[in-house]
């Protein structure tokens, strides 16, 4: 190449964009639910922990504890007096047993919260389906109507439902409990499973629709298969209110004496012997932290996939 000089080509430099790398990167951080939280996050959550741990650690351990023990000094002195862990004793489970008669409370108490959980999650269930996936007159007037029973105080409707309990020869059976329990819960459990069924694919009813299935067909083998978190996350809302509740069963459960009866009764007029109450309340707590715990696996997901659509 004579004449001529060899031009060497200088590779072009393509400018980086450490800004918008970097934006991209902080939302994905900030929008990451596995990111370390701020140390003033982790300390509230602690406290907050605290708050509902150390009284019932408190209710624990004094249900171990003599009379004399509970009635003159605070639980946390087993801690400051090493002693008095020999102390401890199961006698007020024992007296709980033989006073209140706690076993056939148990199982009154099964008795009134199982049919009170699933019959108004079923019946929800369907009226959810019609309100998602049906067209019928009145449709949103009557779903309006529903939610707006939400704001009805549970006390008004008590005197009006005991005569008329009274008139039908309902008052003092298990289908009274039931029925007041079911009225009562209905419109928030319709309102939770029609707006977590709403968010459901649409080409799911059509697909069906395509196949021949009816209705009852989508609804069973589809839709509630799909909805089981929902209903997971209101079983555990329904059961907990109907197993701690006091003022229906005083006034609806007649002899049918459920747990929460039982352990007013242990109390007396002067509140002595509220260690028994104690270890009557541990022991009526069982089954509610099984029942959340065997289910906590849906509860978030079955409350937020309803709250927002997209």
């Amino acid at each position: 190449m004579s004449g001529t000089q060899a031009v060497t080509a200088t590779p072009v430099q393509v400018p980086k964009q450490p800004t918008a790398t970097g934006s991209r990167r902080s939302r994905r951080l900030q929008h990451d639910p596995t990111a370390r939280s701020p140390l003033w996050v982790r300390i509230v959550l602690a406290l907050i922990c605290a708050a509902w741990v150390i009284p019932t650690f408190g209710l624990a351990v004094t249900s171990f504890r003599q009379e004399d023990d509970a009635q003159t000094t605070g639980w946390w002195t087993i801690f400051t007096t090493p002693a008095n862990f020999t102390r401890l004793t199961f006698q007020n489970y024992s007296d709980v047993f033989s006073q209140a008669n706690m076993g056939d409370a148990f199982i009154n108490s099964l008795a009134i919260t199982i049919p009170a959980t699933v019959i108004p999650i079923l019946i929800a269930a369907f009226a959810g389906y019609a309100f998602s996936f049906m067209s019928f007159p009145g449709r949103d007037l009557l779903l309006i109507l529903i939610v707006g029973l939400l704001v009805v105080p549970t006390q008004v409707a008590l005197v009006p439902l005991l005569k008329f309990y009274g008139t039908i020869g309902l008052n003092g059976t298990l289908p009274a409990v039931w029925l007041t329990h079911i009225g009562f819960g209905m419109p928030l459990a319709v309102y939770i499973i029609r707006n977590y069924m709403a968010t459901l694919p649409k080409e799911v009813i059509e697909s069906a629709k395509i196949d021949g299935a009816s209705h009852f067909q989508t609804f069973w083998r589809l839709i509630l298969p799909m909805s089981t978190p929902v209903l997971a996350s209101f079983a555990i809302f329904q059961f907990l209110w109907v197993w701690n509740d006091l003022l229906n069963a005083l006034i609806f459960a007649g002899q049918n004496t459920p747990l929460t009866v039982a352990l007013v009764r242990l109390l007396g007029q002067e509140g002595q012997g509220w260690q028994l109450l104690t270890a009557g309340g541990l022991f009526t707590m069982i089954v509610p932290i099984v029942v959340f715990l065997s289910l906590q696996r849906y509860f978030v997901r079955g409350l937020t996939a309803g709250s927002v659509k997209g």
